[in-house]
């Protein structure tokens, strides 16, 4: 790859994704998308850069699920899960004992172990949540994730790699050497595909936002940008969840820490967004929870 496309791919990729590529990571460039171009029938990745400049839209959607980076786990870094259960649940529930309803939305949902994560939580605390409407919404740039998102099938590898095994027994079926999350728990996420840099604001208005191991990829600009758009559809007394490497610190004053609970962030009081839509998705049936 020649110095003239790499640059041209570093800036197909900030302007597609927002992913920015700093100037000594050529190697993974070539290291994802050699394999795309073999797959495509395409000899070089001059040849794809080429095509790329023509203007062929399923290779750029592919060059770009290709480069856009899917770790997740389930319980990934724990603690937000903890803050999830004792703090932001407790607190909405008691804000929102008349409407009993509560939004959910995973912005970068990627394989489907977050949202899962979630419903799986939600799951065990039904007798408290009975009677109570609970949607969760998992998005992602990349289709391909979210096509085994929604089938909830995972390797070995990936059931060991935070799950606990009370999880695995109570919530999961053997499948082969996959295991498949139990239908109950999969119907209670709905998957679409979006890119945080396009308009999302029709997505409605949400009680709590994961937002997780995304920014870090981001630009200031582009960080800004997403934080403050995400600021209209958390509800006032709502929450932000970042990654552990993640802050709204020096990038917008739309949120602000909750103390003593790191990766948590409330809205700066401000009035709700008039206009917002709310989109209906699935409800999470506790009441009728087994």
């Amino acid at each position: 790859m020649t110095p003239l496309d790499y640059d041209f791919l570093r800036k197909l990729l900030k302007e597609r994704s927002g992913l920015m590529l700093s100037a000594d990571k050529q190697y993974l460039v070539e290291s994802r998308l050699t394999p795309l171009a073999r797959k495509a029938g395409i000899t070089s990745l001059g040849d794809l850069v080429a095509r790329l400049k023509a203007r062929n839209e399923q290779l750029t959607v592919d060059v770009v699920e290709a480069m856009t980076t899917n770790e997740t786990f389930f319980y990934r870094d724990k603690i937000p899960f903890e803050h999830f259960r004792d703090a932001v649940m407790p607190n909405l529930m008691a804000a929102r004992a008349k409407e009993r309803r509560i939004r959910i939305w995973c912005a970068a949902a990627s394989t489907g172990q977050e949202p899962y994560s979630l419903a799986m939580s939600l799951k065990d605390m039904k007798e408290r949540l009975r009677g109570w409407r609970i949607e969760i919404l998992g998005t992602d740039i990349s289709t391909e994730v979210l096509e085994k998102a929604k089938a909830g099938i995972y390797s070995q590898f990936e059931v060991q790699r935070g799950l606990p095994i009370q999880m695995l027994v109570k919530y999961f079926a053997q499948v082969g050497d996959t295991w498949q999350i139990a239908p109950e728990i999969r119907a209670t996420v709905q998957y679409r595909p979006l890119n945080l840099l396009q308009n999302f604001a029709n997505l409605g208005r949400f009680d709590v936002v994961f937002c997780r191991n995304v920014l870090i990829y981001f630009d200031q600009e582009t960080k800004t940008g997403v934080l403050n758009r995400l600021a209209k559809l958390v509800e006032t007394d709502g929450y932000l969840v970042l990654g552990a490497a993640e802050t709204v610190v020096g990038l917008t004053d739309a949120f602000k820490p909750v103390p003593d609970k790191r990766g948590l962030y409330a809205p700066n009081a401000k009035p709700a967004a008039a206009g917002a839509t709310v989109t209906p998705l699935r409800t999470l049936a506790v009441a009728a929870a087994r």
